[in-house]
């Protein structure tokens, strides 16, 4: 008989199964899952600025499935970016070259790489090192960091404030940096859901903590001057992580900590 062995007593048969012996296997955290986790950030080049592909090396904006020559710089498309908000106000039946707008398409584009300007910059280069070895392994809460941000759907903003909790695991993150870390998610075209888990993310990426748990307050401006046109809605979003989802006590006592005043 496949898989198993028998005995024989007379006229009567015994099936004995075989023991089968499962291989060890490794417990993996959610700090190691998300580790590997990519920050999914649409428009994102998926290659290194550095690339080596052949005739590429300088290209900032290489991108393997699109190997066409891109301005070096995100200022060098203001040209391109000007002609389009020129266009823009002449469909709106605007005239381009009357006074008050004539320097308005170079504006506005300028003001759009800077609403964006998160594209250019990555979590590495903005924490500089500064990661440092501490034995603490009590909450840090940094609350009420303003954020400013650009909803996607209708590229129209979205403002408010972000919190942010972490319990340590030897090692510290420069308590600015976390505010750097919400500009670097904010500053590009955003769903404050999408936003909220990857500032989550890149915390975690960070200092490896037993959890995190951010909370971000958002008043959207595609609610408020458009569609349903209600002033005083927040959109209230929350990412836990680790310790923070799994206990319900360190929640509840960062819940306290962001909401006192």
């Amino acid at each position: 008989m496949n898989g198993t062995s028998a005995t024989t007593n007379g006229d009567h048969h015994a099936v004995v199964p075989k023991k089968i012996v499962l291989p060890p296997q490794r417990t993996v955290s959610w700090s190691e899952e998300v580790e590997g986790e990519e920050i999914e950030v649409p428009g994102t080049p998926r290659t290194p600025r550095t690339s080596t592909t052949p005739g590429h090396e300088k290209c900032t904006f290489h991108h393997d499935l699109e190997l066409d020559h891109r301005p070096p710089t995100r200022e060098a498309l203001l040209p391109d970016m000007s002609r389009s908000y020129r266009l823009l106000l002449s469909s709106l039946g605007e005239n381009p070259d009357r006074q008050g707008l004539i320097k308005t398409p170079e504006r506005a584009a300028k003001a759009m790489l800077f609403f964006t300007k998160g594209y250019d910059q990555s979590l590495e280069e903005v924490l500089n090192d500064a990661v440092f070895d501490e034995d603490h392994d009590e909450m840090v809460v940094v609350k009420d960091i303003e954020m400013f941000s650009m909803c996607e759907h209708h590229l129209v903003p979205f403002y408010g404030k972000v919190s942010i909790g972490y319990l340590p695991q030897k090692k510290i993150l420069g308590l600015s940096k976390l505010a750097r870390i919400v500009e670097i998610y904010s500053r590009r075209l955003q769903v404050q859901e999408r936003l909220t888990k990857q500032i989550a993310i890149a915390v975690t990426k960070a200092v490896q903590p037993a959890g995190v748990a951010v909370v971000v307050e958002g008043v959207h401006m595609c609610m408020v001057m458009r569609g349903v046109q209600k002033i005083n809605s927040k959109t209230v979003t929350s990412t836990m992580l680790g310790v923070f989802r799994d206990d319900p006590k360190t929640r509840e006592e960062f819940l306290n900590l962001v909401h006192s005043k």
